[in-house]
């Protein structure tokens, strides 16, 4: 063979390579609302940074017809590329041959390009749309599968890992994902579930289907498996790249500095208007966050699910944050065990990857119920608790309202290694809410008053005029600084500027053993 008939052939073989399944299997992956491999890894990565890895490779089955039918690349695109400028390793499962599903070679693909993005120190990106293992294959298709998941969790902490759900995600394949820092999915084309309608069917005689089972709207909203939900594929991939802009290559790194920055679209005196006068009225926790981070930046994490507490990215003065806080408007602001572990993760999170964390607390307590206790919201609260006091970056906190009981100690207080702890003249920080602390307290002069409801109303009067305010734990150094609240951004941003040196670590162990 010639030189040029050489050139010739690998000419040819890329070709063949992009053509995935073929032009009929492409036009069916349209039809159902799609995109293929390469166009959302085209949509994902800056204009023309791809470059591919192992297009060539097929797989090595030969059982069941499958040494007849052979697909280059395999079933999955796989290489690196640029976003925004910073490199990342990528994969794109390919559902126009075998339908995405998973083989021994499709693994060894991923695993190569998660092995290069741990040595080199940039972020992984998965995009799933696989119908699972491929069956003809057997026991090198799980055997792949296990692979991937060691992988998944060696990187865990260590680069960040994003998965975006855009077809079907099913059985042993959803743990890649639920081990990823971040899962996003598109409604209306992806689920997730570890047994399909039929199979649920056949053992629970539950009838549902694919969407109801595992959509989309399911996991953000109910289960709490993914963090995003998107309007469709476009949407997800412009998301990813949103996302990742918050966060550095990997743990050593700091965040990346975005120094065109535009003021809070609240301004401080809305602030001081916000909260009520009342202790029994809500007022909207995003509201704050608005006036206190850069116009635009915020980015909610899980929003739709345990919306009694708020986590999220943003921006202060360029500087990326994660955002803890409580929502009086729903329940509240209690905490209860979805709020503990979608708190508690979303700390982790940000400690991994060296995100300060703004804490802002207006929480009664922690929820009380037969049905909490039972289903363990003393195990479910230890891991915020755990997950606070293991985290070593810079932690501020601004008390907002009330701080009652093991839940203000909780929410990264001082006594939990909290750097900068700052309250509003509103705060109340105390074991209980004041008429509770007056009835437990004072419940034998009330019984023995001529006019109980008056000597109440009374002492509820004195007791909230002596405790319910912050200047005790501020004596105390508990707080740091009382401020007002168009002062906070400020206070934030210089304390951010100071913090940005900060050095803890934690006594030498194998690793915790966080309350799971």
């Amino acid at each position: 063979m010639s030189t040029a008939e050489k050139l010739a052939r690998l000419s040819e073989l890329r070709r063949d390579a992009l053509q995935g399944g073929g032009p009929a299997r492409v036009e069916q992956q349209h039809g159902r609302g799609k995109l293929t491999a390469r166009e959302r890894l085209d949509s994902l990565l800056d204009d023309g940074t791809f470059e591919e890895l192992d297009a060539f490779v097929t797989h090595r089955a030969t059982d069941f017809g499958l040494d007849d039918e052979r697909y280059l690349g395999d079933g999955v695109v796989t290489g690196h590329g640029l976003i925004d400028g910073r490199a990342v390793f990528v994969y794109a499962q390919d559902f126009t041959v075998f339908g995405g599903s998973l083989s021994e070679a499709h693994a060894e693909k991923i695993c190569k390009v998660m092995d290069l993005a741990m040595q080199t120190g940039a972020p992984i990106i998965g995009l799933s749309d696989s119908g699972g293992a491929r069956i003809q294959e057997g026991v090198a298709s799980l055997g792949g599968y296990a692979e991937i998941f060691l992988r998944n969790t060696l990187a865990s902490g260590v680069v960040p890992q994003i998965s975006l759900i855009l077809g079907p995600c099913a059985g042993g394949a959803v743990y890649s994902p639920a081990i990823t820092d971040f899962t996003i999915m598109a409604e209306g084309t992806s689920y997730m579930f570890v047994t399909g309608p039929n199979v649920v069917k056949t053992v629970t005689h539950e009838e549902v289907d694919f969407d109801g089972l595992g959509g989309a709207r399911v996991h953000n909203e109910r289960s709490g498996v993914a963090q995003f939900m998107a309007a469709g594929e476009p949407q997800a991939i412009a998301l990813a790249r949103t996302l990742l802009g918050y966060l550095p290559q990997n743990n050593v790194e700091l965040t990346p500095l975005n120094d065109e920055w535009k003021d809070p679209d609240v301004s401080g005196a809305d602030l001081e208007a916000l909260i009520p006068d009342s202790p029994q009225r809500s007022y909207d926790m995003h509201i704050a966050i608005r006036g206190l981070v850069d116009a635009g930046s915020f980015l909610e994490v899980h929003a739709g699910f345990a919306r009694n507490i708020i986590c999220g990215f943003a921006r202060i003065e360029g500087r990326s944050v994660g955002i803890v806080a409580q929502q009086p408007e729903v329940l509240a602001g209690v905490l209860d065990i979805d709020a503990s572990d979608k708190g508690a993760r979303f700390v982790r999170t940000c400690d991994c990857f060296n995100v300060p964390l703004i804490t802002l607390v207006d929480v009664p307590g922690f929820l009380p119920g037969v049905d909490q206790e039972h289903r363990g919201i003393i195990r479910h609260g230890a891991k915020l608790l755990y997950a606070y006091c293991e985290a070593t970056v810079p932690k501020l906190t601004v008390i907002t309202r009330k701080a009652y009981g093991g839940a203000y100690d909780v929410m990264s207080s001082k006594h939990v290694r909290g750097d900068l702890n700052f309250a509003w003249p509103t705060a109340e920080i105390a074991v209980m809410g004041v008429e509770g602390a007056v009835n437990i307290i004072f419940r034998d002069d009330i019984e023995a008053a001529k006019d109980p409801a008056t000597e109440r109303a009374r002492l509820v009067a004195e007791y909230e005029a002596r405790f319910a305010n912050p200047y005790i734990a501020a004596a105390r150094g508990y707080v740091d600084e009382v401020i007002l609240p168009s002062e906070t951004r400020g206070r934030l941003a210089s304390g951010l500027r100071v913090l940005e040196g900060k050095r803890q670590a934690l006594p030498a162990k194998k690793h915790g053993n966080i309350p799971l």
